[in-house]
């Protein structure tokens, strides 16, 4: 049966695959701690900048408990395949700030901030959509059941952060502005999520053996996925509505 919970579990009772699973988590993470803490760098915003801050040390926090995972059990993050790196996609389809940019010290114009802020919408509702997944399936696991429910009460911290944020800019008068950002974003960040799920099931099915039927499945689940998406349900991701949590990030 090819129920998420079993393919979580053959994966989770493999060290290789594990550690795969793991080092993906890790680098996407870490990565939105450094993209964060440029970013908090560049604004001029002195009640922004903080916030920003928090996210991105949060970031940075997930890619420390990932890794504490992994030697945990003797092991070390390995190299992610550029075709299964979520963030490389995210970047080449055009979503949010590419590292050129925050590479340099240019102050962020305010058509910047909100690129930033419907970036994070739209990823860290994915990200809570997953480690949701994550807590169903392995919250009551005594190794990796209390770092997914840390990591779940964070995202809603972000997300509630970036509802709220952008509904201030949007009453500021960029409603129309963001409301065409987050439609753009969503319905890139559905391709960049099928490109590398097939990478991911493409790695998978090297390191746990399995037979093509099997890998053949996984991957017409993960495009009727992304059809779905791209019909109907991206719009989840370009709703703003009241933060479920008020000023989460301070």
């Amino acid at each position: 049966m090819l129920s998420a919970s079993s393919i979580f579990q053959e994966i989770k009772s493999d060290p290789d695959a594990f550690r795969f699973f793991v080092s993906v988590a890790a680098k996407g993470e870490t990565q939105g701690g450094w993209e964060n803490g440029r970013i908090a760098e560049l604004l001029d915003d002195e009640v922004l900048r903080p916030k920003v801050l928090r996210h991105g040390e949060d970031e940075s926090k997930h890619g420390r408990i990932f890794r504490r995972l992994l030697e945990q059990r003797g092991l070390r993050c390995v190299e992610v395949d550029p075709e299964a790196d979520y963030c490389m996609h995210l970047e080449r389809w055009g979503i949010g700030l590419s590292h050129r940019r925050l590479e340099t010290s240019k102050p962020l114009s305010e058509e910047e901030v909100i690129s930033y802020l419907v970036h994070s919408r739209v990823t860290e509702q994915r990200a809570a959509e997953e480690v949701d997944l994550m807590v169903k399936l392995f919250g009551d696991d005594p190794d990796i059941g209390p770092a997914v429910r840390m990591i779940a009460d964070d995202e809603i911290n972000h997300l509630s952060y970036c509802h709220e944020e952008l509904l201030r800019l949007s009453a500021e008068g960029w409603e129309e502005y963001i409301r065409r950002m987050l439609e753009a974003y969503a319905k890139a960040e559905i391709k960049a999520y099928r490109k590398t799920s097939l990478a991911f099931v493409d790695r998978m099915a090297d390191i746990l053996s399995w037979n093509p039927l099997k890998k053949g499945l996984l991957k017409l689940g993960v495009h009727a996925k992304y059809f779905i998406e791209r019909l109907v349900t991206w719009r989840r991701m370009v709703r703003l509505a009241p933060p479920v949590r008020p000023g989460a990030l301070g």
